[in-house]
């Protein structure tokens, strides 16, 4: 099965939650060779995008009203954009 091309992970609270999603998650997606994964940090109100680059994670992290940059998300909305702080805000309606 061919991966993701996109992983999005959102920080929950504590020590343990925090390494795994910043440290151990992100050596298992890069073995993986997911293209882009999205760290979206409440606590910390930010967002870091870490894109493969020959097999490894460069990142990129952004706040407040910092537009995303992202490859993939250009290709799938060419011409809108994100900011940090609409993704942090947004919610899901049940």
């Amino acid at each position: 099965m061919p991966p993701p091309q996109l992983v999005v992970e959102v920080v929950s609270p504590g020590k343990q939650n925090i390494d795994r999603d910043y440290r151990y998650k992100r050596s298992q997606y890069e073995a993986r060779s997911i293209a882009e994964y999205w760290i979206v940090d409440p606590i910390a109100q930010q967002v870091t995008v870490l894109t493969l680059v020959e097999g490894l994670y460069e990142s990129a992290t952004f706040a407040g009203e910092a537009k995303i940059s992202s490859a993939l998300l250009a290709e799938l909305a060419p011409g809108q954009s994100l900011t940090a702080s609409q993704l942090l805000m947004a919610r899901v309606e049940r």
